[in-house]
């Protein structure tokens, strides 16, 4: 993550939290993010330094002003001043970091080469919470090249119990071994 993102994702949510904001903040900076992410040439254009950042400015305030927190409008506003709006997106991972742990939330991903059932979902977030400690946000993707099994990652611990995962420690094992 940057430097810039750190720096000013955690202001706007120490910001945030005096004022008792953190949760609608953090829900509109998840809709502007993917907003951003579906339209990377409305950052590109609100980046672009042949426009004035006056016009880039009432760009963001047509767009924005009635659906978005005036503290989070200034903020985006901010980005463009300083041209770091590219760094929404590590903003936004602060915030959502510094809520989490100030919440006693844990994000997971959970990776599984077929997706798998709401009941299944719940199990595995219930026994992530249990070994956590925390209230577990669990995201799902699906890659067909783990074979099989599940693959989590809670908060930066890996648990892998893939067929992938199982197979490339049984070559490590048998590269060491003749070695």
């Amino acid at each position: 993550m940057s430097k810039a993102g750190d720096l000013y994702g955690q202001s706007l949510y120490d910001l945030a939290a005096e004022e008792n904001l953190t949760d609608e903040i953090l829900g509109e900076m998840e809709i502007i993010r993917d907003l951003f992410k579906e339209n990377p040439d409305y950052i590109t254009l609100l980046s672009e330094p042949s426009v004035p950042k006056k016009e880039r400015l009432k760009l963001v305030d047509e767009a924005f002003k009635d659906g978005c927190q005036e503290y989070l409008l200034n903020f985006i506003k901010i980005l463009i001043e300083k041209d770091l709006l590219r760094e929404f997106s590590a903003c936004q991972k602060r915030f959502r970091r510094s809520y989490n742990e100030e919440h006693g939330i844990a994000d997971a991903l959970v990776t599984t080469a077929v997706a798998l059932g709401d009941a299944q979902l719940e199990q595995l977030k219930a026994k992530l919470e249990k070994i956590s400690g925390k209230k577990v946000l669990l995201s799902q993707k699906v890659d067909p090249g783990v074979l099989g099994g599940v693959r989590v990652d809670l908060e930066g611990q890996l648990f892998d119990g893939t067929v992938k995962g199982r197979l490339s420690e049984i070559q490590r094992r048998v590269d060491e071994t003749v070695i």
